[in-house]
């Protein structure tokens, strides 16, 4: 009976086909394991360099690529293409087995050779990229002699990447480590070396190679196991590392490190990947913290994890939890339980407090709750003598001596009565949790990982880095500046995470098109952001590899029509076979969005909110805040009108305060961009009236 791998890169690019040729794929596929060799209709690929490259019919129109051993049962299906395309992809291929890692390998041969072959000889004045590692290193590290041959030409980054398509995925995976600045030491130990070694791996043996390469290749069982992995291709790719993020990923670093990128280059899978890689090397449960600020975030990685780790004792060695459910059980052992104050508790609790001391009216509930957060809280003010040096930007007016004591005297009257009455606010349980941990009162833990860093508020991080000893590979930062919708804005440094020079950024969106992700980036045309260490964080050579269609842009003359344009879109993707689970829809408001909702539902299509849990079999609809950390085939993004975005509550008038008006637009900005990028294959926006000034080129 014929045994059958996938290339886990293919599962990418099964996304992309449409969904009938996708079942056919499953149907074919599904029955490989009952079918003998000769009634598997495999035909060899003429002329092809690599004469194990087979073809097999998929429909009239699409082949799938199907790598066929000498000898043996063990088949793998490496693509499914046009059928020209699927043909010439073939021929050009060849598939070889790493000499030091014992893993399979595929190439294009011809492309490498061209390449070569097309390089001018004579002296440059540019330093070559890789002129710091010698040839025996190379070859230690697993590069063959054709890689290494082009790759001494290159001298920038940008050749390196160029050369991806054709590259062994491995060996470029090693390239990019050596031109990030990694030693060859540090290369060498993030490699997925086999216990077999070097000298007892046969080249020759395809199907060996194959058997060992789980981290290329997905074995699958039988049909019930494959039609599940095709059943959840997207769950699989975003477990699935890519070459320029595994030195983020596997290397050691002496202190605080952080990757960085826009949407989709996969921080969240460089994070996962750390997380199993530190809990591989540690003793002890739940010695790696992996923690997000958003909320629906970690049941998503537990998920992936548990895909991405199939050891129970490495599992449960690391604990996925909210931030502000860390504090919580730190403050709490793991048992019993504190009264946390609902939004509408603390607010009365406020005017409580005004109401005691008389306080003028400028000072009412909203500013109290603010100044206690943004500048209290914020610069971890611990007495009035502190408050009165402090600075306040972003914060309006300037506050005098008297007025400040005042402010004062408002947050001690409200702290006290939350202990008096044996209550508590999430960012109270933070101190306490930090408290603690500093007073050595709670173990911390060995590792520390951190997703969606640029949303975590500066008591948090103290929290964060009370929570592990310095030391190597202490802490673990992923995130993207671009992509911060609240309004925390932190110098690292100053917090005692210090990330200087252990920083990478990643370049490549996985997730998006070419086309939208240009579009996207027009959003923030102009806004200088920070990257929370001092400096200005750049989207500067990001980019997509994959293309498709042009954003939709679509203006109506009444919020009803365009709900009715909302609903036109959403069935034209149905109709195009995409599942109601994998179309988002995001609106900057709550009510917007519950209409939304209603109106989906009076015509006839399952829709439910994000912040509820909702099923593959509905449409999911949400603010702008809400789609944090979420990704869809098909988006569309509602009310992005004149008033609508931004809305005139969230933003600071220019008179009160200048600073906080630019922060709080670029917030806007920036939310409106995450709302796009959540868009893998189509990304429709639309407005009612006039359009928002947000919008570019209107």
């Amino acid at each position: 009976m014929a045994r059958l791998g996938v290339y886990r890169d293919f599962f990418r690019r099964f996304l992309k086909l449409e969904k009938p040729v996708q079942e056919q794929v499953v149907e074919v596929f599904s029955k490989f394991g009952e079918a003998t060799y000769a009634g598997l209709h495999l035909e060899p690929v003429k002329n092809a360099r690599d004469k194990r490259m087979h073809t097999i019919r998929v429909t009239d129109y699409w082949r799938g690529v199907v790598l066929a051993p000498d000898e043996g049962d063990l088949y793998v299906l490496l693509n499914v293409l046009q059928h020209d395309k699927a043909y010439e992809w073939a021929a050009r291929r060849t598939v070889t087995v790493n000499a030091v890692t014992g893993v399979v390998e595929t190439r294009d041969f011809d492309a490498i050779k061209e390449q070569t072959s097309g390089i001018e000889t004579g002296s440059s004045a540019t330093t070559p990229l890789f002129v710091h590692v010698n040839d025996a290193d190379m070859e230690r590290l697993g590069v063959d002699a054709q890689v290494l041959g082009l790759a001494r030409t290159f001298t920038s980054e940008e050749q390196l990447e160029k050369a991806q398509g054709f590259f062994p995925e491995q060996q470029y995976d090693v390239l990019v480590g050596l031109a990030s600045g990694m030693t060859v030491d540090e290369v060498w130990a993030a490699l997925p070396i086999s216990g077999t070694g070097p000298e007892d791996i046969d080249t020759e043996d395809v199907v060996a190679a194959v058997e060992r390469s789980s981290g290329q290749v997905l074995l699958v069982s039988g049909p019930d196991e494959l039609m599940k992995a095709f059943a959840q291709p997207f769950a699989l790719w975003r477990i699935y590392l890519h070459h320029s993020q595994r030195s983020a990923a596997y290397g050691s670093f002496s202190g605080p490190a952080r990757v960085t990128g826009g949407p989709g280059t996969g921080k969240t899978v460089v994070a996962l990947h750390r997380a199993r890689h530190l809990a591989e090397q540690v003793e002890g449960e739940k010695s790696v913290l992996v923690t997000t600020f958003i909320r629906t975030l970690p049941s998503t990685m537990e998920d992936a994890l548990r895909q991405l780790i199939d050891n129970d004792e490495v599992l449960k060695r690391i604990e996925v939890r909210h931030v502000d459910g860390v504090s919580y059980r730190i403050v709490t052992g793991g048992t019993g339980s504190l009264a946390v104050l609902r939004a509408e508790e603390e607010k009365a609790r406020w005017t409580k407090v005004v109401r005691k001391l008389g306080l003028p009216s400028r000072f009412d509930e909203a500013f109290l709750s603010h100044e206690w957060r943004e500048v209290i809280l914020s610069q971890g003010i611990g007495s009035l003598e502190e408050y009165q040096q402090a600075s306040r930007p972003g914060r309006g007016r300037a506050l005098g001596h008297l007025q400040k004591a005042q402010i004062w005297e408002a947050v001690n009257t409200f702290t006290d009565g939350l202990r008096a009455d044996k209550v508590w606010t999430y960012e109270t349980i933070c101190l306490e949790a930090t408290r603690l941990l500093e007073a050595g009162e709670r173990t911390p833990y060995r590792h520390v990982i951190v997703d969606e860093a640029q949303d975590l508020s500066p008591w948090h991080w103290r929290l964060l880095r009370a929570a592990t000893v310095p030391s190597r590979d202490d802490l673990f930062l992923a995130g993207d500046t671009h992509q911060r919708v609240y309004d925390y804005r932190v110098s690292l440094k100053k917090l005692g995470i210090d990330i200087t020079g252990r920083s990478t950024r990643l370049k490549i969106s996985y997730r998006t098109t070419a086309e939208i992700l240009r579009w996207s980036l027009g959003l923030l045309q102009g806004e200088r952001i920070d990257d929370m260490n001092g400096d200005l964080e750049t989207l500067t050579g990001y980019r997509a590899e994959v293309h498709g269609e042009e954003p939709r842009l679509s203006g109506y003359p009444t919020q009803q029509a365009e709900l009715d344009g909302l609903v036109t879109n959403v069935r034209r993707w149905l109709d195009q076979g995409v599942l109601h689970g994998q179309i988002g829809v995001a609106a900057r408001s709550n009510m917007l969005a519950d209409q939304a909702i209603a109106k989906l539902k009076a015509a006839g299509i399952p829709a439910a909110a994000l912040a509820k849990k909702h099923t593959e079999k509905e449409v999911g609809v949400g603010t702008m805040h809400r789609m944090k950390g979420m990704e869809f085939r098909c988006v569309a993004v509602i009310g992005v009108s004149e008033h609508g975005v931004p809305p005139a509550s969230a933003i600071t008038s220019a008179e009160e305060d200048i600073l906080a008006h630019e922060q709080d637009l670029q917030r806007e900005h920036c939310l409106l961009f995450v709302a796009c990028t959540r868009a893998r294959e189509e990304l429709v926006v639309s407005w009612h009236g006039k359009p928002s000034s947000f919008l570019p080129s209107w």
